[in-house]
């Protein structure tokens, strides 16, 4: 390790301060997880920090009932980041926010935890990638599976040969979602710092159906269920296949069915297919479905990954996983059954989206040669799937991709599309 390296290591014994930045839905339950690693990992909440100063009185108090600790709170996280006690920073906000925000805490030293998808587009996720090696800074991304052990052992049982060579994987999300509406622009809430939050999005009038959580369907700001809850399962898909590596190609294709457009804003698919395929000719498929459906496979399975091997192949339904042996009716291997809590490590859950994730976070802080169970890298090429089938989807073709230069062949039109235009004062610049 580098003497810069061996410096940035916290001791085992030092606190470690931390800053939740986007507090509102998944920041909730960021909250809860620091607050539960409070003795076991030696964390301290300090700082939340939310572009809606309306949810600072409530989230402050769940703080202080699980720790008996006060924090801070504050708007802007640029002020956040100039603190020079926060060690690391916890980021909920919504993808727009991803690389710029993880990128300015690398540059002022801080440690990050990122949830998915890593980026808002292939370019940034890049960066992203570039930051954290140049400040040497540990980036975790929000892929729990990664930390579920029944879920590593699956992977280990994959990539030993236990179906044979995997030739292809495929990844589903199920999830039904009515209309959230359609309402006229209004003005913007006196809690909403507005020109903040929309960063490095075009700025457009205020709508209360753009803003929390609906800016998951709307492409400024969000990717759509194929890269809201897609990711996990794009993450589990490519990590079962050991493919470490962008795909050669990808087709997508879908729309949206059974909401009337005059009567929501929404932009992004509810139903969407595609298709990579790599160097080797193995394939990644990825369902979306946000309409009224059935599970798949023998377990039902609505979020989760099936695997084809030379031998057999594999369902993942959460943390269970089952085998099967060519064409036999029952399972040859399986999963675990999930041990009580108490086996688990002092205050850590067996549960996916528990805090295990969280604590190798905090292991790898504290220990340089600790591995991240999803480093940015990681996290990155599995986030590139979901943003590189939304080009496709959007053009309406088959795409061509060079892993390499992380460019389309031949096709400025898609290569436009890898970046985007960002507004003055919130760029995520070529060179971090």
């Amino acid at each position: 390790m580098s003497a810069k390296s061996y410096a940035a290591i916290i001791g085992a014994n030092d606190r470690i301060n931390l800053a939740v930045i986007g507090i509102r839905g998944q920041g909730g339950n960021h909250i809860n997880q620091w607050c539960a690693l409070k003795d076991n990992r030696n964390v301290r909440l300090k700082t939340l920090c939310d572009a809606d100063e309306q949810y600072f009185a409530a989230k402050s108090k769940l703080v202080v009932d699980k720790t008996g600790l006060s924090p801070l709170t504050e708007w802007d996280m640029r002020k956040v980041l100039e603190d020079k006690e926060i060690d690391a920073v916890s980021f909920a906000v919504p993808n727009h926010w991803h690389a710029l925000g993880t990128i300015w805490a690398c540059q002022a030293g801080k440690h990050v935890y990122v949830e998915k998808p890593a980026s808002h587009n292939v370019f940034e996720g890049r960066k992203m990638v570039e930051a954290a090696r140049k400040y040497d800074r540990r980036v975790q991304v929000g892929f729990q599976n990664r930390s579920i052990a029944n879920v590593m052992e699956a992977i280990k049982f994959l990539h030993e040969g236990g179906i044979g060579d995997v030739y292809m994987a495929r990844g589903l999300c199920y999830k039904p979602r009515g209309s959230f509406g359609r309402v006229p622009d209004d003005a913007v809430p006196a809690s909403l710092h507005y020109d903040y939050w929309r960063g490095p999005a075009p700025m457009i009038s205020y709508n209360e159906k753009k803003v929390h959580y609906n800016w998951h369907w709307h492409w400024d700001t969000g990717n759509g269920d194929t890269g809201n809850q897609g990711p996990h399962q794009f993450d589990v898909a490519r990590w079962g296949m050991n493919k470490n590596e962008h795909p050669v190609s990808v087709y997508s294709s879908g729309g949206i069915y059974g909401i009337d457009p005059k009567d929501c804003s929404q932009e992004t698919p509810n139903t969407q297919t595609s298709i990579f395929k790599y160097a080797d000719g193995k394939v990644l498929e990825f369902e979306t479905r946000g309409r009224f459906t059935n599970g798949e496979s023998g377990m039902g399975i609505s979020i989760g990954n099936m695997f084809y091997g030379t031998d057999g192949y594999m369902e993942i339904d959460g943390d269970n996983w089952k085998a099967f042996r060519k064409n036999e009716a029952e399972p040859f291997a399986q999963s675990k059954k999930n041990e009580a809590a108490s086996t688990q490590n002092n205050n850590l859950m067996a549960a996916p989206g528990g805090a295990e994730h969280y604590a190798n976070f905090l292991d790898g802080i504290r220990n340089g040669n600790a591995a991240l169970h999803c480093d940015i890298e990681a996290g990155y090429i599995s986030s590139a799937l979901p943003l590189l089938a939304n080009i496709s989807y959007n053009l309406g073709r088959n795409l061509k991709f060079d892993g390499k230069s992380e460019k389309f062949v031949n096709d400025k039109e898609a290569d436009k599309m890898l970046t985007r235009d960002y507004r003055k004062g919130y760029v995520v610049t070529s060179k971090v």
